[in-house]
């Protein structure tokens, strides 16, 4: 395999986009808004000169990677891949839609990758027709830079397509770790309620935000606390996440915090609005 689609050109998108690119894939990267195209251009250019800067690639390797990569706005870019990767929004409705137009759209014999962080793979792969070749690829944020990949394997996902999806993984640097198909998957399973907890800790006064983070970045040695990694990944994405394992796993431990359905509420979504748990004055 070596031409690839990636459908969503967002933070996670630009990023997927970009790793494949730099390791020798010929890149469609397919979004329905021109901005979102130009915006995730301006941010792998931006990360492929701090990769120069660092010393992690050639001072050459920006343009070459640059010229294995396409943008457009026609999902019909995907025809000519052999492996699609799709990053859209974490919606249901959203990649229910998008697979039914894939399964029609793609070369029969493409593999079917979904970067979902929490939506079933099974779910997804019966809209396609070809519920064999429908994986999980969940990548970590920042794609450029984080090693693993969770390989999510849906119930009718062959072993074929398990194989290849994790070989590829192997081949774009990555350490991927087979998992299968229950809510959350493994990654937002165990770290969604941990983030729960510390917001439940902030609303009933346990301690400020400041040494819940401490206390479990000098304490269980974690490079960021669970509240500022919250605002890191937009609240919104975190109570979404949570709603999925409430809904999915029917057990009251996975409820959301009270506080993080008004935070959400208010607007309060983390970084990319410059307020969460912190201020960001920059947003």
């Amino acid at each position: 395999m070596t031409r690839a689609a990636v459908i969503g050109a967002g933070t996670m998108g630009n990023g997927i986009a970009h790793v494949f690119a730099q390791h020798g894939w010929e890149v469609a990267l397919v979004d329905t808004v021109p901005a979102a195209l130009e915006k995730a251009g301006a941010t792998i250019r931006a990360n492929l000169d701090r990769q120069v800067k660092k010393g992690t690639i050639a001072p050459d390797a920006p343009a070459q990677v640059l010229a294995r990569l396409k943008t457009g706005t026609s999902l019909e870019a995907a025809a000519g891949a052999d492996l699609v990767v799709e990053a859209a929004s974490e919606n249901p409705a959203v990649k229910f839609a998008l697979f039914e137009q894939l399964g029609r759209i793609a070369a029969p014999d493409a593999i079917l990758a979904t970067n979902t962080s929490s939506i079933s793979i099974t779910e997804i792969a019966a809209r396609t027709g070809r519920a064999d070749k429908v994986i999980g690829m969940h990548f970590m944020n920042p794609v450029p830079v984080m090693q693993l990949v969770e390989v999510i394997r849906g119930h009718a996902t062959s072993d074929a397509t398990t194989a290849a999806v994790m070989e590829t993984a192997r081949a774009l640097g990555k350490v991927p770790v087979e998992v299968h198909d229950y809510p959350g998957f493994v990654s937002n399973r165990l770290l969604l309620p941990m983030i729960n907890e510390a917001i439940f800790c902030v609303m009933e006064g346990v301690a400020t935000p400041e040494a819940i983070d401490t206390v479990m970045k000098l304490g269980m040695a974690h490079p960021m606390g669970p509240l500022a990694l919250a605002d890191f990944i937009g609240l919104d994405v975190c109570l979404a996440i949570l709603d999925v394992l409430h809904r999915g796993l029917g057990d009251d431990k996975y409820r959301a915090c009270p506080l993080l359905r008004r935070m959400v509420a208010a607007g309060e979504l983390g970084k990319k609005t410059g307020r969460g748990f912190y201020v960001y004055p920059n947003g």
